[in-house]
């Protein structure tokens, strides 16, 4: 009998591919080599903290996907081979246990670029959960948005009962329904009404692309639906989202801190995180890079395509951002890209500057620009909203202001209403109360837009300036003009279409790239800034969008109002019609 060639290297797949990624054999991104180096760590160091590593449980798991086949496009009807990082994350979570032999991880999230085969690759887990995973009566559920998009991982698990004998054998299907009778089983889609979740028993929730959820309300009544189980698992698998308050991005940034280790092991250990994107630093049209998010690129990821879309995001900047999130699965601040927040930063100290020292700078060059010429801009919430109020001063030649002089200076007020503050910052996921707190904001008494009180702070502002003039959106601000105008506030209409906007909207794009404006690291205006989608008309002029704006964007409209008038005012400005004050 002839000799059998040992394999080479750990016969574990999943160890395999974490010491081919951590040795460099496997081109991949820091969190996807974190994630290898984990496995290893704790592989070596696990048995400390009452972590076992089972490689049959794991080995089960992953034979299970042989009984499996697609269903759709050129692989329909062959057997599912997983990938090398599938099987990474199949066998992690199958074959982590703890001491009392249950499983290790009771929530995974897996973040990777559309088309590596994410939905299948769930879809299959799931059935595993119901038919092999020893649990009676399993409640299995495909939860996502709508009902339409949890059936895309249900219609897959479907689809793949129908091809297979053996699983046909073992599930019966009805309406929305598989089930294992003998085990009272059974897995069905959850619409995204998570006011009927209440009673569910989830022993294995797929949770697909969880960038799309506006609340976290799924994930909670799903988390809060499984303390009755022994092992229960949520699996989430998301492409990269926009919204840097959603409860994706709170994952994104738990599952981020729970592979550079920056917390406890003790709150981690639960948690599984596998997440493929291309690296700070990369040339996303570096055809090099693209595995990185891809880990499928070559087999369910068609190279050639991906070049397509890539250089047609790369001459057609308004593309660029839903191809780098979603084929490159990078985070990005909104659906469609206008301001660099890499280079807004530069307009004054880093989002991760200490408050104080950003509060401590803002108070200092307001004292220093006292009784200066300025411009305002006015931006009013209709009723219970975000109200801004900004000051514009020009560059000068004053040696005082040191580096400043040259620059376009913006200072911010902001007000919200104070009743219901903490139910507002929960509506929006941003810290209202703690920008209050920390002198940022503002809060008004009641629980609506109080214009007396911004009418009088206004007139306090303007005391201390030589304000020329404040532009607002006519549509929202109401008797405050009259108050205003009354106190010898001149206010001027400033319209919100493309004629008046376009100039200034492009001009504060220039200032940002340019390094010319100097706003001072307010986190408020940064927010806000980071929010800002523009629309744009057939000739090519842009401006501010507050419909398509991932969120509020009021300061930025209120500074883009206050450029305006700047402009218009300003002599050597190509703006001016140069006969004096324009009124738009």
């Amino acid at each position: 009998m002839a000799r059998t060639r040992k394999p080479k290297g750990p016969a574990c797949p999943v160890e395999a591919y974490a010491r081919a990624v951590v040795a460099g054999r496997v081109v991949a991104g820091r969190l996807v080599t974190l994630a290898c180096r984990r496995h290893l760590d704790d592989l070596a160091n696990g048995a400390a903290r009452g972590l076992v590593w089972d490689g049959a449980a794991a080995r089960h798991a992953l034979d299970f996907f042989g009984h499996l086949r697609h269903s759709t496009g050129e692989w329909a009807n062959q057997p599912f081979e997983l990938q090398p990082w599938q099987s990474f994350v199949i066998g992690s979570l199958f074959g982590w246990k703890r001491g009392d032999g249950l499983r290790r991880f009771r929530t995974a999230y897996v973040e990777v670029a559309r088309k590596n085969g994410k939905s299948a690759m769930l879809a299959g887990t799931a059935l595993y959960a119901l038919v092999a995973d020893g649990e009676a009566g399993a409640q299995v559920y495909a939860a996502a948005t709508t009902r339409d998009q949890a059936r895309i991982v249900f219609g897959e698990a479907e689809r793949m009962v129908d091809a297979s004998p053996a699983l046909r054998a073992r599930v019966t299907r009805t309406v929305n329904n598989l089930a294992v009778l003998p085990t009272s089983s059974w897995f069905r889609p959850l619409s995204a009404d998570a006011s009927k979740m209440d009673g569910l028993n989830v022993h294995f929730a797929a949770v697909d692309e969880v960038h799309e959820h506006a609340t976290p309300d799924i994930a909670q009544k799903l988390n809060t639906a499984t303390g009755a189980r022994r092992q229960p698992l949520i699996f989430e698998i998301t492409t990269a989202g926009h919204d840097r308050h959603s409860v994706c991005r709170q994952h994104h940034e738990f599952s981020v801190k729970a592979l550079e280790g920056t917390l406890p092991a003790a709150a981690t250990d639960t948690w599984f995180a596998f997440i493929a994107t291309i690296d700070p630093g990369d040339d996303w049209t570096d055809p090099a890079v693209w595995i990185k998010a891809n880990p499928s690129l070559d087999v369910t990821v068609k190279r050639e395509d991906l070049k397509r879309q890539v250089d047609e995001a790369r001459e057609m900047p308004a593309q660029q951002n839903a191809i780098r999130r979603l084929r490159l699965n990078e985070w990005t601040e909104q659906v469609t890209r206008w301001l660099d927040m890499a280079v807004w930063e530069e307009g004054g100290p880093l989002a991760e500057t200490n408050w104080r020292e950003v509060r401590s700078g803002l108070d200092a060059i307001a004292e220093r620009l006292a009784g200066r010429e300025c411009y305002g801009g006015l931006d009013l919430a209709r009723v219970n909203d975000l109200s801004a109020f900004v000051l514009l001063f020009r560059p000068t030649d004053d040696s005082d202001l040191g580096d400043l002089a040259d620059k376009w200076i913006a200072l911010c007020r902001f007000w919200v209403p104070e009743e219901d503050i903490l139910r507002r910052a929960r509506r929006d996921r941003v810290p209202y109360d703690l920008w209050r707190d920390q002198g940022f904001l503002v809060a008004t008494p009641g629980n609506a837009t109080d214009f007396t009180f911004i009418g009088h702070e206004i007139l306090e502002i303007a005391a201390r300036y030589d304000l020329r003039e404040v532009a607002y959106d006519r549509t929202f601000a109401g008797e405050i003009v009259q108050t205003l105008q009354d106190e010898g506030v001149n206010l001027i209409q400033y319209g919100q279409g493309f004629l008046s906007m376009a100039a200034p909207t492009a001009e504060l794009e220039r200032l940002s790239v340019s390094r010319a404006l100097w706003h001072g690291g307010h986190p408020v205006l940064r927010w806000n800034a980071s929010n800002v989608a523009v629309r744009q008309d057939p000739a090519g002029n842009i401006k501010p969008d507050k419909e398509r704006s991932s969120e509020r964007i009021d300061g930025i409209s209120a500074l883009v109002n206050a450029i305006g008038r700047a402009l218009v005012t300003d002599r050597s400005s190509p703006y001016s019609d140069g006969r004096g004050l324009l009124i738009i």
